[in-house]
């Protein structure tokens, strides 16, 4: 089911079919992926898809969905709007591309069209949690126009680069944090 389309993207729910299943496995089993995560997916790829079920069932608003090049290449990853753990009612956007779509600009575009899409459903505000040395994650923060708000261990109890974004009406995807 598409959820947004870009003009090279399609932003869609992850399947159980065995196309998305292999991608999702070949995403989230690489070291260049998960060494910027907790590591592997705890219970494998389908129990990830049961956990992102819950987080679109908890908050319609939220989900981690798979990004789809129209040209026919293999899904590129995922890019994901969800709640911050103890957060408060705070979102962050994320995005976890497989290397082999690395350097095309899929995590800016598809990030970028999921934070307009939280605007546009009434999220005031989005956050982006990096791993400090991060540098193409925190370089995607950049070109989304967000704000830095330094290093927190807050949400998930290690070091992270938090940054903002707020929902600036009329301004969109692009109006930064405290600006």
């Amino acid at each position: 089911m598409e959820l947004l389309r870009t003009g090279r993207l399609q932003v869609r729910a992850w399947t159980t079919s065995d196309a998305d299943l292999a991608r999702l496995e070949a995403v989230y089993s690489r070291t260049e992926v998960t060494r910027w995560l907790s590591g592997p997916p705890a219970g494998g790829v389908r129990a990830l898809l049961e956990r992102w079920a819950a987080v679109h069932e908890a908050d319609p608003r939220a989900g981690c969905w798979a990004v789809q090049p129209l040209d026919g290449s293999p899904v590129a990853g995922t890019v994901l709007l969800k709640p911050l753990p103890a957060g408060d009612g705070e979102f962050e956007v994320g995005w976890h591309v497989h290397p082999d779509s690395w350097g095309r600009g899929y995590a800016t575009e598809a990030a970028a069209a999921v934070v307009r899409r939280a605007f546009t459903d009434g999220l005031p505000e989005v956050f982006a949690v990096v791993r400090p040395d991060n540098e193409p994650s925190l370089a995607v923060c950049r070109r989304l126009g967000m704000t830095p708000l330094g290093r927190t261990t807050r949400w998930y109890g290690v070091e992270c680069e938090a940054f903002g974004l707020v929902n600036a009406p009329g301004a969109g995807a692009g109006s930064s944090a405290g600006a």
